[in-house]
C-alpha cells in the first residue's frame, strides 16, 4: 500500500520513522512518500519536503513567512492528489495537519489517519469538531488521551501506547558508553554534566538558552559542566551567540540519548524532551520562557484547560516537576531550582517516584508496532 506521511518538526521526524518501519514490516508492500526529516528519508521512499521548510513557531515568525507556509500547503495538496495514496497518516502538527485534512475531507475519498493526536485538550478544544468530520481514525500515545477523546467527546480512538517508551527502551538495552568515554569522545571535562535542552525551534532555542546558561553558570565552579543538546535541523551557528566568550556550556549534536544517560540533572523545554528525561530518570526542572511573561501567565490561566504544561505533569496528573513558564522563568528562580535538584535528597526520590509511576501508566514498548498493525488492519478491511 501507499502511505503519504506528514510530519512538521523533529520529534514527529523520529516517532514516523519507527511507524514507518513498522508499516514496513507489517506489509512488505508499502510505499512511502512524505513531508519530513532526515530520519524519515532514511527508512526509504520519496521526501517531498523537509520540516525545516515547514517548522515556524510564533506570531511574528508565522507572519513573515505566511507565503511560504501557504505555498508548502498548497503543493501537499496538490502531491497527494496526483500520488493517490491508500493513506494519509498525519504526525503532530496540527495547524497544518488539520487543514490538510479538511481538503482530503471536501476533494478526496483517500482515508486520514492521525499518529499522535492533536493537543486540544490542552487548548483549542474546538478543534474536535474538525477532528470528528475530518479524520477516520486517531491514534494517541498519552493514556489520559482516551477519557478526554471517549468520553468527554464520545469520539473512539486507539491508545498504541507512547512511541518515547520504545526508542528510550530500544537506545539504553544496546547502549554500552562509560561517562568517562563519552567526555573523552566529546571534549567534555570529568564534571558532572547539567544538561541544557532548549528546544527544537529556533525561537524557543532563543527565548530558552540565554536564560538556561546564565542561571546555571555559577555552578560550573563548584563542580558541574553544561551541555547543551543541539536540535536536529539547527544548524551549529545559529547557537554561536548564546554561547559566546564568558560562557562554558559545550553543544553537541546527534546525542541526546547518550547525554541523557550521563547528566546529572537537566534543565528541559516543555515538549517530548521531558519525558525522554523522565525515562532516563534524570531530575529535571522544565523551563520555559515567553515574552510578556505576567500577560502570558495570566492569558495562560484563562486559555489552557490544563494544569501543567509538561507531559511528565500531566500523565502523572500531579506535579512531579517543576515547571518554570512565562514570568515564572527567571534566572533566579532557574538556579534556586537547580541547586534543590543538586543537593536536597529527599526532593530527588520523591521526583524518582514520580518517574516510576508516569512509567507504569504509559505501559509496555511496541508503540509503533501496535499501531502499524492497527492501521494495516484497518486499510485492508476497508479495501475489501
Amino acid at each position: 500500500m501507499k502511505y503519504y506521511l506528514i510530519v512538521g518538526e523533529a520529534s514527529g521526524d523520529l516517532h514516523a520513522a519507527h511507524l514507518m518501519a513498522a508499516l514496513k514490516r507489517e506489509d512488505a508492500q508499502a510505499d512511502f512518500r512524505f513531508f519530513g526529516g532526515d530520519l524519515m528519508a532514511a527508512e526509504g521512499g520519496t521526501l517531498v519536503r523537509h520540516y525545516r521548510e515547514l517548522a515556524y513557531m510564533g506570531f511574528i515568525p508565522v507572519l513573515l513567512h505566511l507565503r511560504t507556509i501557504f505555498a508548502n500547503m498548497r503543493y501537499c495538496k496538490e502531491d497527494i492528489v496526483a500520488w493517490k495514496p491508500d493513506v494519509v497518516i498525519l504526525v503532530d502538527y496540527p495547524g497544518f495537519n488539520l487543514k490538510i485534512a479538511r481538503f482530503l475531507r471536501r476533494h478526496t475519498r483517500i482515508p486520514v489517519y492521525y499518529y499522535i493526536s492533536p493537543k486540544i485538550w490542552a487548548w483549542k478544544e474546538y478543534r474536535i469538531k474538525n477532528i470528528k468530520r475530518d479524520v477516520d481514525e486517531l491514534f494517541s500515545i498519552l493514556p489520559f488521551e482516551v477519557e478526554f477523546f471517549e468520553q468527554k467527546h464520545h469520539y473512539p480512538i486507539h491508545y498504541v501506547g507512547n512511541p518515547t517508551v520504545d526508542e528510550v527502551a530500544a537506545f539504553r538495552a544496546s547502549y554500552r558508553e562509560t561517562r568517562e568515554e563519552f567526555n573523552r569522545a566529546h571534549g567534555l571535562g570529568g564534571q558532572d554534566i547539567i544538561a541544557l535542552l532548549p528546544g527544537s525551534r529556533r525561537q524557543e532555542i532563543k527565548d530558552n538558552l540565554p536564560r538556561m546558561i546564565q542561571a546555571a553558570s555559577s555552578l560550573t565552579v563548584t563542580g558541574y559542566q553544561l551541555v547543551v543538546a543541539g536540535a536536529p535541523g539547527i544548524e551549529p551557528e545559529y547557537y554561536r551567540p548564546y554561547l559566546a566568550a564568558g560562557t562554558d556550556a559545550k553543544l553537541l549534536f546527534g546525542c541526546t540519548y547518550p547525554l541523557l544517560s550521563h547528566a546529572r540533572v537537566a534543565l528541559v523545554t516543555s515538549g517530548t524532551a521531558t519525558l525522554e528525561a523522565a525515562l532516563f530518570r534524570v531530575p529535571q526542572a522544565v523551563c520555559y520562557y515567553m515574552p510578556m511573561g505576567k500577560v502570558v501567565s495570566l492569558l495562560k490561566r484563562c486559555v489552557l484547560k490544563v494544569k501543567y504544561i509538561s507531559l511528565v505533569n500531566l500523565i502523572a496528573n500531579r506535579e512531579v516537576v517543576k515547571e518554570l513558564v512565562a514570568d515564572k522563568m527567571t534566572v533566579t528562580l532557574v538556579n534556586t531550582e537547580l541547586q534543590s535538584l543538586l543537593y536536597d535528597s529527599a526532593r530527588e526520590d520523591e521526583m524518582q517516584q514520580g518517574y516510576a509511576e508516569v512509567l507504569a501508566r504509559l505501559g509496555e514498548p511496541g508503540a509503533p508496532e501496535r499501531a502499524a498493525r492497527r492501521m494495516v488492519a484497518l486499510l485492508a478491511k476497508n479495501q475489501k
